[in-house]
């Protein structure tokens, strides 16, 4: 029979029974220290940082862990944290792509530190890294370390595996809390501002409450709210204007796509982070953070900031809505009160009084024009202010004619030194056509030193009120070549003789003297059978003209009818009005072709002497039968006879 001898070593089993007893002691350790950190980051508000210090603390304890790094997984990257001293919220070193190195773990947790990481100076002396993820398998971050032998105899056991499942559970729980701390705080915040975004409509109040709470979120960045057409506001907050011009690509997408964007500024030396300002109906414009270079926004960050923008820009918009109901009662009113002015029968520059003063109320411009066009001339009428009268006015007016040389459509320029090489004063402008007949008849103007003044909401009440206006206008042209057609004669283009009687009648009732004359072709008849009747047009077009140069402002002329003509001239003395009467009987010889000659009879009176209406056109009658009975080519004045050396 045969026995098989085993030999029994008791030296080595107690000592291998006293190594498998330090391990689980270590263990034990490791794992109280952590879990008594879990325990008290309950009780506290202990940040993520802290608890990487913590665990840092307790590996160089017990497993003589000097170096060590903890690299935290964020949208992709991992970052390396500082000692908790030397943590501030603009500071995120040595970025490392969780890409590279995801790879690596493959089914293991702790695996040597790959080449390209120990050749970042920081890391250099580092040797393994550790995995820790949460249960979704999402990365929490990695820890690098320099191994020692304690390091390496603990993790060589099952205990060493088990520790470091205890701590990744523990970081798991811990990353987990301080997500849920961290949204707590995020809500609250987005809460307290959402109760007082619903209790105002004052945008300015809006605004400035956005800008503090993200201050005071992240009080080491710069801060910009960008605004797409808000340039009336007048907050203590930088705001800035949207300009399509001048954004940064990164700032125009996020403007157009309504999502987050973030970009790398080499050029400004710093990270810039773009959330659009979003309400149900439209984009109002971009909250811009600038960060240092190497910082990252983490997702949470850019959850806050995109919810913060959304709240922002629907409490915006809620308070634009409001706004923009008064305001259209208001522009409504407006209209209605203008519309109702023009339409009182008023002539056509207290038409354009009144709308220069709604013009300037509504729009508070720094100037106004209104042209209108005179044979394809436009002419500034005299409700403009004084800068269109001036050289510098005309490089605007040039500029709007030419627009609407091709075109009806108004003119709206937000920056007119975007347009021209020349150094102008004035950059916003409104333009907008007075219409007759689907035709230019005119336009309006408005200016304003600053760019981008007037808005656009601006523009279209000004449409508004130009096309309601125009109507008006249009009827007081009408009215006006309407009563030309009644008041003026066709041919000679004298005034007619209603408008002489009503003027005639006025007179002698305000003025202190007068005279007027009566004027008779002589031998019309025989101009017309030996020339015809178109030449004896001809004359009596000629003679107007005379008349008219001859009185100028100082009187009218007009046709009686057939060949006669007539002139009235208010507070002539009789001296005066003689030596008018004479100039006019011998200057029409001179400048008709065929020569023709006039008589004429006139009557003065003054004060002491004012007939009746009626009796001075038959006094004037009767002194012009004397003139042409007494050998014409002469003028009489009542029954006395001055005749001309013609």
């Amino acid at each position: 029979m045969l026995y098989k001898v085993i030999v029994i070593d008791l030296d080595v089993i107690n000592r291998k029974g006293d190594f498998m007893t330090d391990h689980l002691q270590m263990l034990k350790y490791i794992q109280s220290d952590v879990l008594s950190f879990w325990v008290s980051s309950q009780e506290e508000q202990v940040s993520f940082c802290e608890y990487v210090y913590s665990l840092k603390q307790c590996l160089k304890k017990h497993l003589n862990i000097v170096n060590a790094t903890f690299l935290r997984y964020e949208d992709g990257m991992l970052i390396s944290l500082e000692d908790l001293a030397a943590v501030t919220i603009d500071k995120k070193f040595d970025v490392v792509s969780w890409a590279t190195i995801e790879a690596k773990f493959q089914q293991q947790k702790i695996v040597k530190i790959p080449h390209f990481i120990q050749e970042i100076k920081t890391y250099s002396i580092m040797t393994d890294m550790v995995l820790f993820e949460e249960k979704d398998k999402e990365p929490i971050g990695v820890l690098l370390i320099e191994k020692t032998a304690e390091w390496q105899d603990f993790m060589s056991t099952p205990h060493g595996e088990t520790c470091m499942e205890t701590i990744t559970k523990v970081f798991s729980m811990i990353h987990e809390q301080m997500k849920v701390k961290q949204s707590e705080n995020q809500y609250r915040k987005l809460y307290n501002m959402t109760d007082i975004f619903h209790s105002t409509m004052d945008i300015d109040l809006i605004l400035e409450n956005v800008l503090k709470n993200i201050q005071e979120n992240f009080p080491h960045f710069n801060v910009e709210l960008i605004l797409s057409n808000d340039q009336d506001r007048h907050t203590t907050m930088d705001i800035k204007l949207f300009d399509y011009l001048a954004e940064r690509p990164a700032t125009i997408e996020a403007f157009v796509s309504g999502e987050v964007t973030t970009e790398l500024a080499r050029d400004l030396e710093c990270r810039i982070l773009n959330a659009p300002i979003k309400g149900r109906q439209a984009i109002y414009g971009i909250l811009q953070i600038s960060a240092p270079m190497t910082y990252l926004f983490s997702v949470e960050e850019k959850d806050f900031l995109q919810m913060l923008a959304h709240a922002s820009g629907n409490a915006l918009e809620n308070a634009k809505l409001y706004h923009q109901s008064h305001r259209l009662v208001s522009d409504l009113q407006l209209i209605n009160e203008t519309s109702h002015r023009l339409n009182m029968r008023i002539d056509i520059d207290e038409m354009l009084l009144f709308l220069q003063k709604q013009l300037m109320k509504s729009f508070q411009p720094m100037e106004v024009c209104f042209a209108f066009k005179e044979k394809d001339i436009f002419d500034i009428k005299d409700a403009s202010t004084a800068l269109f009268n001036s050289q510098e006015g005309k490089i605007y007016i040039r500029h709007i004619e030419k627009h609407f040389e091709h075109t009806n459509d108004p003119l709206f320029i937000a920056d007119f030194s975007r347009l021209t090489p020349n150094p102008i004063e004035y950059r916003s402008i409104m333009a907008i056509p007075i219409l007759m007949e689907e035709k230019i008849n005119g336009f309006s103007i408005v200016l304003h030193k600053e760019p981008y003044f007037f808005s656009f909401d601006s523009f279209k009440l000004m449409q508004s009120l130009i096309h309601h206006s125009s109507l008006a206008i249009a009827n007081s042209i009408l009215r006006n070549q309407l009563q030309e057609m009644v008041d003026l004669d066709h041919l000679t283009k004298l005034y007619a003789r209603g408008y002489l009687d009503r003027y005639v009648e006025k007179s002698l009732v305000n003025d202190q003297a007068g005279m007027f004359l009566l004027i008779d072709v002589d031998n019309f008849k025989q101009i017309n059978d030996t020339y015809g009747h178109q030449i004896g047009d001809k004359i009596l077009v000629q003679i107007a003209t005379q008349l008219k140069n001859i009185i100028g402002n100082s009187g009218i002329c007009a046709r009686w009818g057939g060949e006669e003509m007539s002139v009235y001239v208010p507070n002539i003395n009789a001296q005066e009005a003689m030596q008018l009467a004479i100039r006019i009987v011998e200057t029409i010889p001179k400048t008709t072709n065929p020569q023709v000659t006039i008589s004429a009879g006139m009557i003065v009176w003054d004060v002491e002497y004012r007939p009746a209406f009626q009796a001075v056109f038959n006094l004037a009658d009767k002194a012009l039968y004397e003139a042409k009975t007494s050998g014409k080519n002469r003028v009489c004045v009542h029954e006395r006879l001055y005749q001309t050396n013609a």
